[in-house]
């Protein structure tokens, strides 16, 4: 499969050239179509914003026990899928003419974590990133100097247990990254509007870290 031919829900402004671009990717075993609720959250929040929901690029299945929440079956899967999604990425923002820092990675569950392994591997790529009950799969060795992460997770989620997403955090915090973690209690493996109204507004309100450094 051509990454940039992927087959694609696309929300677009109603007039004008885009300006920021969100990329969203659905859980293992899902359809685009599932993120349609945060999709349309995002445009009525960032009325200029391209909003694109590719389908199939998180993988066919999802490991229920969290070991391999990316939904991958090894490191060189996950290496190309990683690849696969940074081609769809680079393609749009050609496709727009939009800066890498105008771009918006979200995920849900495996869409998530292979979000937060693409945000290791090329670091910039997207200036947020959005994680919903997702985790690593392997643990970056440095911080993205050039990404926010914003971290969002169900209290009683399952399928990625609270507990893995507090270790990634600290991992993080250690590495001295930009990131933020928000956990909604009572709410399971989900992607629930509490923890979609939440990211928005970090999205609204979060100057990145590298912003203030450069005052």
């Amino acid at each position: 499969m051509n990454p940039p031919d992927t087959e694609t829900i696309e929300l677009l402004p109603a007039t004008g050239a885009p300006r920021q671009l969100f990329v969203l990717l659905h859980d293992a075993g899902g359809m685009a179509a599932d993120m349609l609720e945060l999709g349309n959250l995002l445009g009525g929040a960032f009325a200029e914003a391209a909003v694109l929901m590719p389908q199939g690029l998180t993988g066919p299945h999802a490991d229920a026990a969290g070991a391999n929440a990316a939904g991958l079956d090894d490191a060189q899967a996950l290496a190309a899928r990683v690849e696969a999604l940074a081609a769809f990425i680079r393609a749009q923002q050609e496709r727009f003419d939009i800066l890498q820092s105008d771009t918006a990675l979200a995920g849900f569950g495996a869409g998530a974590s292979l979000a937060l392994a693409l945000s290791d591997a090329h670091d910039g790529l997207a200036g947020r990133l959005l994680s919903f009950g997702g985790g690593y799969q392997i643990w970056p060795a440095r911080a993205p100097a050039l990404t926010t992460l914003h971290l969002l997770h169900g209290q009683n989620d399952a399928v990625v247990p609270l507990a893995r997403t507090r270790s990634d955090f600290e991992h993080l915090m250690e590495l001295g990254a930009d990131a933020t973690l928000d956990v909604a209690a009572k709410l399971g493996h989900e992607l629930h509007p509490a923890l979609m109204d939440q990211a928005v507004t970090r999205l609204q309100t979060c100057v990145p870290l590298r912003h203030w450094k450069a005052v």
